[in-house]
C-alpha cells in the first residue's frame, strides 16, 4: 500500500533522525508484533476478547523497565448501531404519523428522534442509552512513565488509542470515493471533511416537522424514505461482523508500545507520560470518558498535554483540528498542534493539516474538559483511512512506515517539552 514517494520520505525521514531511540527494524518489529498478536483476537466493545486484547498489551507493556500498568474496569452501554437503529425507526414512525394527518404526534415523535440522535452522535449525555441499554463493563490500560510526581516544573503527556475493534457495513464502502478521485483528483485532494453521515438521521424528523408547519405531505413522504434509508444503514451496522482492525485501531495501540520502547531507551526528564488505550471507543467514547471522569483531578490542564492516535496506518499521516458528526468542534490547544506540526518539519515526516472529522472520535472529550490535544490519523488518496471498518482492514494491509512516522513523532513531541517546557495550552 506504500507508493514509493511515500516511502522514499519517510525512509528519508528515518536516516536524518539520528537521535532516534530505536532502530527502524527494531520499531517496525515491535509494531508488527503487537498488531500480528492483536488483530486474531476478536474485539468488539465490552466483549472477552476486547478484555483479552487488554490484558495482553498490559502483560506486553509491564514487559518494559520503568512501565507501571493499572487495568481498568469501566461502565459501558454497548455499541451504538442498536440505539441508532431505533431512533431511526421513531424518525421513520413520526414522518408516518404526519402522512397520516396526525402531525403533531408526528412532531413529537421527530423532536425525540432528533434529541436522541444528538445526544448519541455528538457525544451528549447519553440519556436514553442509560435509560434503555443494559449496562457492560469494558477495561481501560493505562501506563505510566517517567516523572512519578506531577509537580509544578513537570510537564503530563497523555497519549491516547484504543484496542476494540469496530463492526463494518456497507455504508463504509470506499468503491464510489475511489473512482471519483480516478475521474476529479484534483476535486478529492481539496475535501478535508468528509459528508456528515449521521444528516440522514435526522432527515425524516425534520421533513415531518416541515410536514407539521406547511401541512404539504409531500415533506412527510421523503421523509419515510430517507428515514428508511437511514435505519437501513445502521441496521446493517449493527447486523455486520467485526473487523481485525489493524488500521483501526491497533497501528494506535503498537505505537503506544513502541513509545514505551522509545522512552525506555532515551528517558525524558521533567516529563510524566501516561499511555492510555481505552476500551469501548467504537460505542462513541465509552472508555476514555470513563479515563477522564477518573483521572481529571490528577491532571491539571495548565501542565497537561494531549495525544490521540487514532488510525495511523493509512498512506499518508495528517492532523485533525476538529471534529463533529452533527455539528464541528474545533479541539482545544491550537498551539499544541502548531507545535506538533513543528515537530514533524524537523523531522521531514509529510503531516498533511486542515482536516475535521465527521465521525467521533476519543479526542472530544479530553478537549471538552480544556486539555490541549492534537489527533494524529492517517489518509488515502481518496480521502478516508485505508479499510476503515471494512474486512479488509488486517495486518497485511497496514502502512508500516505511516505507524513508526507516527510514533517518532509523539516521541519528537515529548521531547520537546523537556527542551522548553508545555507552551502549547490556548
Amino acid at each position: 500500500m506504500t507508493g514509493p514517494e511515500h516511502s522514499g520520505r519517510d525512509r528519508s525521514a528515518r536516516a536524518r533522525s539520528s537521535s532516534a531511540p530505536l532502530a527502524p527494524s527494531r520499531l517496525e518489529n515491535v509494531l508488527r508484533e503487537v498488531v500480528e498478536t492483536l488483530a486474531a483476537i476478536e474485539r468488539p466493545p465490552c466483549s472477552p476478547g476486547e478484555r483479552q486484547a487488554a490484558h495482553w498489551l498490559a502483560h506486553r507493556l509491564r514487559a518494559i523497565e520503568g512501565v507501571a500498568v493499572t487495568l481498568e474496569d469501566e461502565p459501558s452501554w454497548g455499541t451504538f448501531p442498536p440505539t441508532a437503529t431505533g431512533l431511526g425507526l421513531l424518525g421513520v414512525l413520526g414522518a408516518l404519523l404526519a402522512l397520516l394527518g396526525r402531525r403533531a404526534a408526528g412532531a413529537l415523535l421527530a423532536a425525540g428522534s432528533i434529541a436522541g440522535i444528538v445526544d448519541e452522535a455528538q457525544n451528549g449525555p447519553r440519556i436514553l442509552r442509560r435509560l434503555v441499554r443494559r449496562r457492560r463493563t469494558t477495561v481501560n490500560v493505562l501506563a505510566r512513565m517517567g516523572e512519578e510526581d506531577a509537580g509544578e516544573s513537570v510537564t503530563t503527556l497523555v497519549v491516547l488509542a484504543h484496542h476494540d475493534a469496530p463492526q463494518t457495513g456497507l455504508v463504509f464502502d470506499q468503491t464510489l470515493l475511489m473512482r471519483l478521485y480516478e475521474r476529479y483528483p484534483a476535486l478529492i485532494e481539496r475535501i478535508k471533511s468528509s459528508p456528515p453521515q449521521w444528516w440522514i438521521g435526522l432527515g425524516a424528523p425534520l421533513l415531518t416537522f416541515a410536514t407539521a408547519s406547511t401541512r404539504r405531505r409531500g415533506f412527510a413522504r421523503a421523509g419515510v424514505l430517507i428515514g428508511a434509508l437511514g435505519t437501513a444503514a445502521a441496521a446493517d451496522v449493527w447486523r455486520s461482523p467485526t473487523v481485525a482492525g489493524a488500521n483501526d485501531n491497533l497501528s494506535g495501540v503498537a505505537a503506544l508500545v513502541a513509545l514505551a520502547e522509545m522512552l525506555r531507551a532515551q528517558p525524558l526528564p521533567q516529563l510524566r507520560v501516561l499511555l492510555v488505550s481505552c476500551g469501548a471507543e467504537e460505542t462513541l467514547q465509552d472508555g476514555v470518558r470513563a479515563f477522564i471522569a477518573r483521572h481529571r483531578d490528577g491532571l491539571e490542564p495548565a501542565r497537561t498535554l494531549f495525544v490521540n492516535l487514532d488510525t495511523v496506518g493509512s498512506p499518508h499521516l495528517a492532523m485533525l483540528e476538529g471534529e463533529g458528526p452533527i455539528w464541528m468542534e474545533d479541539y482545544a490547544g491550537p498551539r499544541l498542534r502548531d507545535q506538533l506540526a513543528a515537530c514533524a518539519e524537523r523531522l521531514e515526516i509529510p503531516l498533511r493539516r486542515g482536516f475535521r472529522a465527521r465521525a467521533s472520535t476519543d479526542s472530544v472529550i479530553p478537549s471538552r474538559a480544556g486539555y490541549p490535544i492534537a489527533t494524529l490519523v492517517s489518509t488515502t488518496d481518496w480521502g478516508p483511512p485505508a479499510n476503515y471498518h471494512l474486512p479488509s482492514d488486517i495486518p497485511a494491509n497496514l502502512d508500516y512506515d505511516t505507524v513508526a512516522a507516527a510514533t517518532r513523532l509523539v516521541y519528537e513531541l515529548a521531547r520537546a517539552q523537556t527542551r522548553h517546557g508545555s507552551s502549547s495550552e490556548g
